[in-house]
């Protein structure tokens, strides 16, 4: 231990007593959290450290500090990726012989493996949606600079966002980060998106997770079709006779509703002056999930967001406070609506998914049973009807500890 070294931002004393001396496959099991993993190149485990869980990857050093410096840079360009903790370096064996450095990364709560999603039989719609959030992810990527090299579905972790999903980047080792990406990194990255992600859906199939009728092929075209459509709306030069000028407002909202904010427009006219084209020159993602956090300090992804958003409007109207302050109506909606509906749920139980899903699926239970009864269902009586029929049966998402996951071991690639 004495050559061991430590590189991190803010080192966790904690690190020192792990087991380094030992090849990670040889780690005890009480250090290990029973998380899914995935196939990797590398060794990969979930380790418990003092009240937190880290993923641990034996790997060069070399290539595990460019990815620690790498995840750091996506971290500060606010890209969603897993958070790097630490590289450990320096380490032997009790035999003295050297052993790999470990890049050490926060395991990301609530947040799946995509066969872990799919433990289930996968339905076509659920792939889907599974892959436009990796289109977006892309977009988001490709937009900041970033060359992935790797796309696929087991380098990224999804978080349930109001009906859809999250993507979130976990494997860094193969990017660069530019200026500005070329048509042909973005293609190449998008074609290797398609290869992948079709062979990994008919490792699905295989598996006998993904319906026989399904085709595979088909369904990782859409990932080309969604990327393309997105960054297009984007980036793309809009032109309209100048008698349209609603258009640059349409265009700013069509953003808004994708989740990116527009903080530069490039607006320019033809020689007479009659027509007019319009260019976003700076976008960014998470509208609404920075609006929800400014009016009400819930940190929330950005479906799960508007989805609250939607709620809070709902309630200012139906309390006659259209014309009243957004933050004064925004903090009475916490008080009155938000927190009651997330207390009812029990402390056992609150694990199971974060509390902006759970609210959402709560409004969801509630539409269901209104419809059902033919009667407004009071909110509270609907989050004891969701909790004792459907929360109760869900699989706990913060962390996933103590379940036998020995059939998906072939998830995570970190």
């Amino acid at each position: 231990m004495a050559g061991l070294q430590i590189t991190a931002a803010a080192p966790d004393p904690a690190l020192l007593d792990l087991p380094w001396e030992l090849p990670l496959e040889e780690w005890p099991a009480s250090r290990i959290a029973a998380l899914p993993r995935g196939i990797s190149r590398h060794i990969v485990r979930f380790v418990r450290m003092s009240d937190q869980v880290i993923a641990i990857k034996e790997i060069a050093e070399g290539t595990a500090r460019r990815e620690y410096q790498m995840l750091r840079m996506l971290g500060r360009l606010d890209v969603p990726s897993v958070h790097p903790v630490a590289v450990i370096s320096g380490r032997e064996g009790r035999d003295g012989e050297p052993l790999e450095a470990a890049l050490v990364t926060s395991h990301l709560q609530f947040s799946l493996p995509y066969r872990a999603l799919f433990s289930q039989v996968l339905r076509p719609d659920t792939a889907t949606r599974a892959i436009d959030a990796l289109a977006v992810l892309l977009v988001r990527l490709h937009l900041t600079g970033f060359y992935w090299g790797d796309v696929s579905l087991s380098n990224t972790l999804f978080r349930r966002d109001a009906g859809a999903f999250a993507a979130y980047l976990v494997d860094a080792e193969t990017g660069e980060l530019h200026q500005e990406l070329s048509t042909g990194q973005r293609e190449y990255d998008l074609e290797v998106a398609r290869v992948n992600i079709a062979g990994e859906l008919m490792d699905l199939q295989a598996g006998e997770l993904l319906e026989i009728d399904v085709d595979p092929l088909s369904i990782s075209e859409h990932i080309m079709s969604r990327y393309r459509s997105l960054w297009a709306e984007l980036t793309e030069t809009e032109s309209f006779e100048a008698g349209d000028r609603w258009r640059v407002a349409a265009r700013i909202e069509r953003l808004n509703d994708l989740g990116f904010d527009v903080d530069e427009l490039s607006i320019s006219t033809d020689l007479d002056g009659t027509r007019v084209s319009i260019q976003p020159k700076v976008v960014d993602a998470g509208h609404h999930s920075r609006r929800l956090l400014r009016l009400t300090g819930i940190d929330a992804q950005e479906n799960q967001a508007r989805r609250l958003l939607n709620d809070l409007d709902r309630y200012g109207a139906e309390s006659d406070q259209q014309n009243e302050d957004e933050e004064i109506v925004a903090h009475e909606w916490v008080s009155q609506v938000f927190e009651p509906v997330v207390r009812a749920v029990p402390r056992d139980l609150r694990r199971k998914l974060e509390p902006a899903e759970v609210f959402h699926e709560v409004l969801e239970h509630r539409w269901f049973m209104s419809e059902q009864q033919r009667r407004d269902v009071p909110l509270l009586e609907a989050v004891g009807a969701y909790v004792a029929g459907v929360l109760v049966h869900r699989r706990d998402e913060a962390a996933f500890l103590g379940q036998d996951t020995s059939p998906l071991d072939a998830v995570e690639s970190l």
